[in-house]
């Protein structure tokens, strides 16, 4: 086991150093950070390829960073973006005796038994599991997604070391540090555990099916729950063509904008109303069907959104709808943590948002600035020192995903004008259900008495105000009689203080001799004593008396 492991920690190191200064991370990196340099500047000696095959070497989680690089164009140049793309189909196979082992160790019988028929050849074969198409007894077309074995602890070993790397940046650079960078693997962490459970992929399947049944041009395939586990996922089989496999002929012929019209509206759904999203929209996890429906396919990967941030959101988009780089920047600081005294910050943050809108939200879909635009956000706002929801970066990825499938159907299509369009449309659709009969009638229940009295009241108001007879009253805190409070303390002490010293006084003057005496005590010193016991029962009396009629007139 300890050669094996030195074998792995040997072999990543081998290929962070290969990579660290290589054109490939500096493009990435600097794209990442919104340093745009000339592509040309740049030293790829990797050639996409290279870079490919360096991945598949590295095991099944940097395949998966492979194909999560592929659906980002912000960050690298197109030929490294095809190599990476093969990453989502041609990847090693798993032989069909491991198949049908695991198969029959989850589902608990032959597969013989459970389906009438299984292919031996696989339909696809990705990092985490292998596709195989086969027939229930009912006839029913499925498909079974298989879980490679030891995927889930090989994930776990890379991705512990990659978080032990990501702390170690975070301490030393400030960049690591600014875009959280052990956060952002943490996350990442996150989300390719959740997606190696096919259990919660089935339920996520079939939540999306409920939620967008209303849109006749998708389809989602449905799970087979008795035949699927954690490590065993089946569902129908959809047969279709990647949108990035479509022959131009085929986009020649279709009007691809009703399709197009529902994908975007069915996202934003998703995202502003149902709270629950597909996260990984990527152009091969859309496939084309022959009478021209999209189906959506891999739900393994998906974010949830909670109704404050939805509502943040919502405006968020309406601003870039409406090309508002202060409502931009509003609804970004609303879902942010930042110094709020450090203006200048939020001044360069304000001014560089707008610079943003103007530069790019002039353009078509087929540039894909609108999940660039969301995206770029998030560097922005890291470079002022203002913390974004991580949401929005996920937020961003969707849209720049649906940017690239619009680019593949239809070009010319406005995602702005969309966005605009379907977000005010589910507002108006959310205040109607906020107003249904049900809703208004227990709002009128539960502010019965209030309403019954409203009317008269305010006829009240308005009479009195119309005569000049509204008055109005306020009990505020009154300062002249706590300063004439502290003022009575003050000479209480200092009234104190003379008597002291003035007894003090007549008790030393009886040691000096008089040739006046009275009851045989010097004449000053028992005036001194007469004129002190007078002053302490005056002294007594206001205390007793009249502090106790202050303290009355203060209630």
């Amino acid at each position: 086991m300890a050669l094996e492991q030195l074998e792995y920690y040997s072999r990543f190191f081998a290929f962070i150093l290969k990579y660290y200064n290589s054109g490939v991370v500096q493009s990435t990196t600097d794209s990442a950070l919104n340093e745009l340099q000339a592509e040309n500047e740049y030293d790829f000696k990797e050639t996409p390829k290279e870079l490919v095959e360096d991945l598949k070497r590295m095991g099944p989680t940097f395949v998966k960073l492979g194909q999560l690089l592929s659906t980002r164009p912000d960050l690298l140049p197109d030929p490294y973006l095809e190599a990476l793309a093969e990453l989502q189909d041609d990847v090693e196979t798993i032989s069909y005796e491991e198949i049908q082992e695991i198969c029959e160790e989850e589902i608990g019988v032959r597969i013989s038994k459970a389906f009438q028929s299984f292919d031996k050849e696989p339909l696809a074969s990705a990092s985490i599991g292998q596709v195989h198409r086969a027939v229930l007894p009912s006839g029913r077309e499925v498909v079974v997604k298989v879980q490679r074995p030891g995927v889930r602890q090989r994930f776990l070993e890379d991705l512990q070391t990659l978080q032990k790397m990501a702390d170690l940046a975070v301490s030393y650079s400030k960049n690591a540090r600014k875009y959280a960078l052990d956060s952002i693997v943490e996350e990442m962490r996150f989300i390719l555990i959740n997606e190696l459970d096919y259990e919660k992929e089935a339920q996520h399947l079939r939540l999306l099916r409920t939620n967008l049944e209303r849109f006749d041009l998708l389809m989602i395939p449905d799970a087979v729950p008795a035949y699927s586990t954690g490590k065993v996922l089946t569902m129908d089989y959809i047969f279709g063509k990647k949108i990035t496999s479509l022959g131009n002929l085929r986009k020649l012929e279709s009007d691809f904008t009703p399709l197009v019209d529902q994908l975007i509206e069915a996202y934003l759904q998703q995202i502003i109303v149902d709270g629950f999203a597909h996260a990984d929209p990527h152009p091969g996890n859309i496939h084309l069907t022959p009478n021209n429906r999209l189906a959506i396919m891999d739900l393994g990967m998906v974010a949830k959104f909670s109704p404050q941030l939805r509502d943040k959101i919502t405006k968020l988009l309406i601003s870039i709808g409406h090309k508002n780089g202060d409502e931009m920047t509003d609804a970004l600081l609303a879902m942010s943590e930042y110094d709020h005294d450090d203006e200048d910050a939020l001044v360069r943050f304000r001014k560089n948002l707008n610079r943003l809108v103007q530069e790019n939200l002039t353009t078509t879909a087929a540039d894909m600035q609108t999940g660039r635009i969301v995206l770029q956000i998030n560097r922005i706002a890291a470079n002022e020192g203002i913390k974004v929801t991580v949401e929005l970066n996920i937020l961003g990825k969707i849209l720049l995903n649906l940017d690239q499938i619009i680019a593949e159907l239809t070009p010319k299509y406005d995602m702005q004008q969309a966005i605009r369009r379907f977000t005010e449309k589910m507002l108006r659709q959310k205040m109607a259900e906020d107003l249904k009969p049900d809703d208004l009638y227990g709002f009128i229940l539960d502010n019965k008495k209030f309403l019954e009295h409203l009317p008269g009241r305010l006829d009240t108001i308005t009479s009195k105000l119309a005569d000049g007879q509204l008055e109005v009253r306020i009990n505020a805190f009154n300062e002249k009689r706590l300063t004439d409070g502290f003022q009575k303390v003050a000479n209480r002490i200092t009234a104190g203080l003379v008597l002291a010293a003035m007894i003090i006084g007549a008790a030393l003057l009886m040691r000096v001799p008089s040739s006046y005496s009275v009851l045989g005590y010097g004449l000053l010193p028992f005036v001194f004593f007469i004129v002190a016991i007078g002053l302490g029962l005056f002294l007594v009396y206001n205390i007793l008396f009249k502090d106790e009629s202050f303290r009355n007139k203060s209630k």
